[in-house]
């Protein structure tokens, strides 16, 4: 049997891709394998699906200055020594890596035992993980045409970004049902993501009654950011995190505000949600959602509002011209062509199998 260790973590963003190829990876006769931290997100994750899971030592390289950085590399250095010993132990014949500094030592350790390895960035530019990988890869499988040309050019292959089938299985019944709501409003779903939600939170939460009079809203809010003085407003449901109820209340919406995270909006394109993209400023990142903002603005899939830019009046008006506007978003994100991601990427690791 053909075997493949998948590696990714620190986030979700890094993991679900992982996840979205599980089955197709299964009907296609794989032995699937994961490699993760100790005890990130990636383990409970993986560990549900039934895969086996293999904890190595992971640390973060970092540009900034941080006490870590004087402990983190060795923490690396173990995550390699533990990686090279699973190559031998478990002999794969292929790695599939979708980045996080977990990834890092996998992917050296494989190229080193002459494993074709094939990565995904979801980013516009790489991250630094994904930069000190991409010399080791065989292929890297890219989000966004703008990628390709950060990427060597005999290496780079437009993807997308794998999305997990079940998000498409959802009820608009039963999203509504769930909510307590009824039919007779539109529904604006917000999310702030794990980082950064709190801005989000706060203005929707302060423009909520305004927003209450045309939409009904569902609102994942994050860990630890329920608020319950607001349980009994009528047309408002909160969740800190929505997972099997997910594909039921993306099902319900009408519009979604989200950050611009790069495996977020590619749900929302291959779910042709209209959306208003808040990207998190520069100050809390390394600018890459501003950058994948930017792109889906420019390719005519969502409304960009700048978190700077982010008044009572200006969330409200753009929440109104999306809406009014949806039938141009939809059209665009109907035309998209990144929309077969799982076969792309399956079919390359069928492919390069060694």
């Amino acid at each position: 049997m053909k075997r493949i260790l998948l590696t990714g973590g620190g986030t979700a963003g890094h993991v679900t891709p992982n996840m979205a190829l599980i089955p197709g990876l299964q009907e296609a006769g794989y032995d699937i394998q994961y490699v993760g931290s100790y005890q990130g997100i990636e383990r409970k994750l993986i560990e549900e699906m039934g895969i086996p899971y293999h904890g190595i030592s992971s640390g973060k390289l970092r540009r900034y200055f941080d006490p870590k950085n004087f402990s983190d590399p060795f923490k690396v250095l173990k995550g390699y020594a533990e990686s090279s010993r699973l190559m031998k132990k478990l002999k794969p014949d292929i790695v599939f890596s979708k980045g996080g500094f977990v990834a890092v030592p996998v992917v050296l350790a494989a190229h080193r035992k002459h494993i074709p390895v094939i990565i995904h960035e979801s980013d516009l530019t790489p991250g630094l993980a994904n930069k000190i990988c991409i010399p080791a890869a065989t292929k890297v499988c890219c989000n966004f045409p703008e990628t390709m040309k950060h990427v060597p050019e005999d290496k780079a292959i437009l993807s997308g970004s794998p999305i997990r089938k079940e998000l498409f299985d959802g009820s608009r019944e039963e999203g509504l049902r769930l909510c307590g709501f009824t039919d007779d409003k539109p529904v604006l779903l917000t999310m702030g993501g794990s980082q950064g939600a709190v801005a989000i939170n706060n203005a929707l939460r302060d423009n909520l009654d305004a927003l209450l009079e045309q939409f009904s809203v569902i609102h994942l809010c994050g860990k630890g950011n329920y608020d319950t003085s607001l349980e009994e407003k009528t047309g408002y449901k909160q969740f800190e995190y929505a997972k099997k109820e997910l594909p039921h209340l993306f099902a319900a919406t009408d519009l979604i505000i989200s950050r611009a995270g790069a495996n977020a909006i590619c749900e929302l394109l291959a779910l042709k949600k209209p959306n208003i993209l808040i990207p998190l400023p520069a100050s809390q990142s390394r600018g890459d959602q501003l950058l994948n903002a930017a792109s889906f603005e420019n390719s005519g899939y969502s409304y960009v509002l700048q978190e700077e830019d982010m008044t009572g009046d200006s969330l409200l008006q753009a929440v109104k011209y999306v809406y009014d506007e949806r039938e141009d978003y939809i059209q665009a994100l109907e035309e998209s062509k990144l929309n077969d991601s799982i076969k792309i990427i399956t079919d390359l690791i069928i492919e390069y199998t060694k």
